[in-house]
């Protein structure tokens, strides 16, 4: 028995059953009560689901989470191409600092999103003191109310994100160029391919199953942004910037409604899955090519 390898992992199990599944289920089973922080006895109903898809707050927050998921994850898609091509074809040209460029690019990734989420505060501040008004006041424009409107703050906050999720995006998308071969590249240039047909015709498609595992990887992460947009704006003004993540926390500690904000939590958790599910199917794909 003790000779194969599963026995040892008895521990591990255990572990992951006591952090990771026994909550879940609690979760779950909370999903389908009326339980609050404020009255000790509880009965199992549907009422928590049947109140969060009724709830007028409902489909505005699922756009706002739609909108910042989308544009967050389109841009951090693009940044992150073009700042791993740039970096890869300073390497080529030997130019100097590429890889400060490419550290300083990695800070925002290791920066934790709270920490982001004050930094893009200040720059937003809406006073002369905001780093960004302050710019603007010096040729004649602003303030602009970056976290007051409505709309502007989702800007905001989206634009905050980009800038977070950039450097992950370009790891692995420099990776994915650094795997693209030089002979492919000097064949195509000798048969006369401009740059744009190169990189439509050979880059993109070479780095496509990378670009597929970034998309749904950032997309994962995106989806479950919490702490950035906390700092920055606590999911105002009004409800504006209240993403899903955000507002299991609003459910739970500020309404003090357990059972909705396991509801949520539940509903939260089956997106995951699905997403991972399909990662781990496009990873077996490239397991198999």
């Amino acid at each position: 028995m003790w000779d194969t390898p599963y026995p040892w992992l008895i521990p591990l199990l255990l572990v992951l059953a006591a952090v990771f599944l026994y909550p879940i289920l609690q979760i779950v089973r909370l999903s389908f009560t009326d339980a609050n922080m404020i009255q000790v006895g509880y009965d199992y109903t549907l009422e928590s689901y049947l109140r969060m898809f009724t709830l007028p707050g409902f489909l505005p927050m699922i756009g706002t989470t739609a909108f910042f998921v989308f544009f967050s994850v389109v841009f951090q898609l693009f940044a992150g191409f073009i700042v791993a091509l740039l970096i890869v074809q300073g390497e080529k040209m030997n130019l100097r600092g590429t890889v400060v460029v490419r550290t300083s690019v990695l800070v925002a990734w290791a920066i934790p999103g709270v920490v982001i989420g004050v930094i893009w505060g200040m720059l937003y501040n809406e006073t002369d003191a905001g780093i960004i008004n302050y710019a603007l006041s010096t040729i004649g424009l602003g303030p602009v109310s970056f976290l007051s409107d409505p709309t502007m703050a989702l800007l905001s906050v989206t634009l905050a994100n980009i800038w977070r999720g950039t450097a992950f995006s370009m790891i692995l998308m420099y990776a994915g160029l650094k795997t693209v071969s030089k002979d492919v590249l000097e064949a195509a240039v000798i048969d006369g391919a401009s740059a744009l047909q190169r990189m439509k015709n050979v880059i993109l498609p070479a780095i496509a199953p990378i670009i597929l595992v970034n998309l749904i990887i950032i997309s994962i992460d995106t989806f479950n942004t919490f702490d950035m947009v906390m700092a920055l704006t606590g999911g105002g003004p009004g409800n504006s910037t209240e993403v899903i993540a955000l507002s299991i926390y609003t459910a739970i500690f500020r309404e003090f409604n357990l059972g909705e904000g396991a509801a949520t939590a539940v509903v939260l958790l089956v997106v995951n899955v699905v997403m991972t599910l399909v990662y781990l199917k496009v990873l077996g794909r490239r397991g198999e090519e």
